[in-house]
């Protein structure tokens, strides 16, 4: 089995994606909904009332690059 690091910030919650790339609060939420597929295998996942997301699901449903890695 492979390990996950948890502390990679590749990872984070759907609102916290959402303001990165500079959409609003629910963005992630709703694409998900309407388009489950666009999401990579993994990238996507809800956690109770929390969903978390990969920056390889937003590069993916969003079209741009991390913003946060932007030279």
């Amino acid at each position: 089995m492979e390990d996950i690091n948890l502390d990679t910030p590749d990872i984070m919650d759907a609102k916290e994606a959402a303001k990165i790339w500079g959409k609003n609060n629910g963005y992630v939420r709703t694409y998900y909904k309407q388009n489950p597929d666009k999401f990579p295998s993994g990238s996507i996942r809800k956690f109770g009332q929390a969903w978390v997301v990969t920056t390889k699901a937003m590069e993916a449903i969003t079209g741009e690059k991390d913003p946060r890695k932007k030279e």
